[in-house]
């Protein structure tokens, strides 16, 4: 989380609120060091809670229901799952004028992948895929819908609202006929037209942990659910370059409809998230950078 609070009505946090909460709520992990885990997130704060735990807090009212998908799914989706989650150790509840549900995890080591400064792509490519692939065939029922899981013309409105706006943004350097170009692509594929598939939702750089070029654990599943499958394809456009990126797409076997569905959706967050994000959040903003560059190299 940046210094700059891009979201009205942030809760002030601090070590010591996280201290309290642990000592009133889970005593067995009293007195242990508490430090604010530095994060490009927008809507929880981490703090590392000793060398083998990580305590999640939404800061705005809206990361309340992530902390209660994770407690109640995170545990039934990890055996499906061939790389390492979040394991959920404690439930936290409000008090201490804070105000949310909030959880203990395991702490998952691993650094986060930088576009344009992986030692493995085309594996990590590989690794990508097989856990987008185990995810859309997790048998579980009664699956929420995920955050970003509808249609691609539900998002029609915000993403050409999202292009004026870079308009009146000249600095930026964004050709937004082109961008309307892919967009309109987008539209035109078939729909999804299968059953909803279990989603991360929110497969962005900053939820990934790598090691030695490998993908090592997948984080934050706070806009899991069902959907379309072409949500989940964000990586290749907002991490992978492109030999990767074909990689990617290769193991997955993915149509071409799916695909294009796929760029859209990864080119509708970003155009969105670049006039929000530019002066709050620095990675954000950066990754949206990046996504829009790939996405409108492909020609």
């Amino acid at each position: 989380m940046s210094a700059a609070q891009p979201h009205p009505g942030t809760h002030p946090m601090d070590d010591g609120l996280v201290r309290r909460l642990i000592a009133g709520q889970f005593p067995q992990w009293a007195g242990r060091t508490v430090e604010r885990w530095p994060s490009g997130g927008t809507v929880n704060a981490v703090y590392r809670l000793g060398d083998d735990l990580v305590v999640r807090l939404p800061l705005v009212r809206g990361g309340a229901g992530d902390v209660a998908m994770e407690q109640e799914w995170l545990p039934r989706l990890a055996p499906h799952l061939p790389t390492r989650i979040p394991e959920v150790l404690g439930a936290g509840t409000p008090a201490e004028g804070y105000p949310w549900p909030w959880s203990v995890y395991s702490w998952l080591a691993g650094e986060l992948p930088e576009a344009g400064a992986l030692s493995e792509p085309a594996l990590l490519a590989k690794d990508l895929a097989e856990f987008v692939a185990a995810m859309w065939v997790v048998p579980l029922p009664g699956a929420p819908r995920a955050h970003r899981g509808g249609p691609v013309a539900s998002l029609d409105g915000e993403t050409r609202a999202a292009v004026e706006a870079l308009r009146g943004i000249p600095e930026e350097g964004v050709d937004c006929d082109a961008v309307l170009a892919v967009w309109e692509d987008t539209l035109r594929a078939p729909a999804w037209d299968g059953p909803p598939v279990w989603l991360h939702g929110d497969l962005m750089p900053g939820n990934l942990l790598v090691d030695g070029g490998r993908l090592a654990a997948v984080i934050d599943f706070g806009c899991a659910g069902v959907g379309d499958p072409a949500c989940d394809l964000f990586p290749a456009w907002n991490l992978l370059p492109a030999d990767a990126r074909a990689v990617f797409r290769a193991a997955l076997a993915v149509d071409e409809a799916t695909w294009i569905r796929g760029r859209g959706r990864t080119l509708s967050q970003a155009v969105i998230a670049l006039p929000y994000y530019r002066t709050t959040n620095p990675a954000m903003a950066a990754n949206a950078r990046h996504v829009i560059r790939a996405v409108l190299a492909e020609g």
